[in-house]
């Protein structure tokens, strides 16, 4: 006679472990799409306040470009218009040489106590040299417009 075991159950998982698992699970899904929520909404809300800005700029320095300066002064803020006449200023833009080419490579918009600022950071190539400068200009939210006040 042959003996034959007896099959004997392997011990059943710990059913407490599993419901931990699935509730951890679970949670770090929500976590993931509540950080995925909240990181397109932070995105969106700092491109909604910088694409104004960058426009208000490469406006001003497509007036400078084309040499349209009544259109550049007019974009420029109050306390710039205070201290210089159109005319100064169309001098003064004659004088400089020409930029051939520009490209806006930061924008940073700034916040204090309700008063709203930004700096635009300009790469430049001069027309007749060919030289490659970076200036920064700097912008101020007047009567809900973004104005160059350099």
């Amino acid at each position: 006679m042959t003996y034959e075991p007896i099959m004997v159950p392997g011990p059943r998982p710990n059913q407490a472990l599993r419901t931990v698992l699935i509730v951890v699970g679970a949670l770090l899904a929500v976590c993931c799409v509540v950080g995925a929520c909240v990181g397109l909404w932070l995105y969106r809300s700092v491109k909604d306040s910088v694409e104004p800005a960058r426009a208000a700029a490469t406006a001003f320095l497509d007036d400078v470009q084309t040499g349209n300066h009544p259109g550049a002064y007019g974009r420029l803020c109050d306390r710039v218009r205070d201290t210089m006449t159109q005319e100064d200023f169309a001098r003064a833009q004659a004088a400089q040489l020409k930029i051939s080419s520009y490209e806006i490579t930061n924008v940073d918009v700034k916040n204090y106590n309700g008063r709203l600022t930004a700096t635009a950071t300009v790469e430049a190539v001069q027309e007749t040299t060919g030289a490659q400068f970076s200036q920064a200009l700097a912008l101020v939210k007047e009567d809900g417009e973004w104005r160059v006040c350099r």
